[in-house]
């Protein structure tokens, strides 16, 4: 994806058209609710939703910010990449996922 983020976005050379990639790390949907708290029972952690995403993320998916992902953390981002303030952004690979990815793009 991030390949064709690259060529699209050279494709599209001066047309006023910019081209990114958001990848998001682990976003608590309904459907990461559910993983976690399956997890969450397997390991007898309890049901209260805060301490089982302390504990994913201490534990099985560890980021520098410490929370999973929220869906509004997805939106801002794409927010901005599509407003004016990102027209200088063009072909980038943005990681909105809390440092959990510990590699250069």
């Amino acid at each position: 994806m991030i390949n064709i983020t690259v060529s699209l976005a050279k494709e599209l050379a001066n047309s006023g058209i910019t081209v990114n990639t958001v990848t998001p790390g682990p976003i608590m949907t309904a459907g990461w609710v559910d993983w976690a708290r399956g997890i969450a029972s397997a390991r007898g952690w309890g049901d209260d939703l805060a301490q089982i995403e302390h504990r994913v993320v201490q534990e099985l998916l560890p980021n520098s910010v410490g929370r999973v992902g929220r869906v509004d953390d997805i939106a801002n981002a794409v927010a901005f990449l599509v407003s004016p303030l990102a027209g200088f952004i063009n072909g980038a690979n943005l990681r909105v996922d809390g440092g959990s990815a510990q590699s250069v793009n």
